[in-house]
């Protein structure tokens, strides 16, 4: 399908995003400020450590559909080097992901960043995982009901097969979350994530590190969000 894509990259702080039901945004504000309070110590050590070893760029910024298919630049720390081929080319994803980038996957580390784009208005806490902008146009129209809401450092799918389930499966569960939203549901998946943090639980699809891209819906392959 056709997506209507809005370039909205630098649209800044917003309080109440139009769409968003008041009582998550504020939740999600209150929980992120004092998140971010508390774990600056954590993120200022990542960072230093992603610098020492890998230099810069510490953070790997890319634009990612938000709410109604408006591009906002998404925030995460680096997790693989810069190697390049004898032809100057970056090498596959699988050979640049490091031992330590595999680390502050699998522990979720690598997400914090994202919590300014919380606190900009730009994601929520548990909502869809903001994918890749040329997935836009792969949609099927149901698939794209996932951008009703807005995106997620976690969400209903990351918590019932994360990378371990297909594109399928994880749009399904997408568009559930999107029916069924409650602010209690947004609290139990919240608690349900650090078990699946916590246990290293479907961090990747057997067999595989890195992302496998979703080429439209007859691709039935592993749903990986990175």
């Amino acid at each position: 399908m056709k997506a209507e894509v809005w370039y909205n990259a630098s649209m800044g702080f917003t309080l109440l995003p139009k769409g968003v039901p008041p009582g998550k945004r504020l939740f999600d504000l209150l929980l992120t400020v004092l998140a971010i309070i508390l774990l600056s110590p954590v993120m200022l050590g990542v960072a230093l450590f992603i610098w020492i070893k890998d230099g810069r760029p510490v953070l790997f910024n890319q634009p990612r559909p938000g709410l109604k298919g408006r591009i906002f630049t998404l925030h995460k720390f680096r997790t693989m080097s810069n190697a390049m081929d004898k032809k100057g080319r970056p090498l596959p994803d699988d050979q640049r992901l490091s031992r330590w980038g595999r680390i502050l996957r699998g522990t979720s580390l690598d997400e914090l960043p994202e919590l300014f784009n919380v606190l900009l208005g730009e994601m929520s806490w548990v909502g869809p995982r903001p994918l890749l902008e040329v997935y836009l146009e792969r949609y099927s129209p149901e698939q794209m009901r996932r951008h009703d809401v807005l995106p997620g450092i976690t969400g209903w799918a990351q918590v019932n097969g994360r990378n371990a389930i297909t594109w399928e499966e994880k749009f399904a569960l997408d568009v559930w979350y999107v029916d069924h939203w409650s602010l209690w549901l947004d609290i139990k998946i919240m608690f349900m994530t650090v078990g699946v943090v916590l246990r290293g639980k479907d961090v990747n699809h057997p067999g595989d590190r890195t992302e496998g891209e979703f080429k439209g819906n007859q691709d039935s392959g592993s749903g990986s969000d990175r």
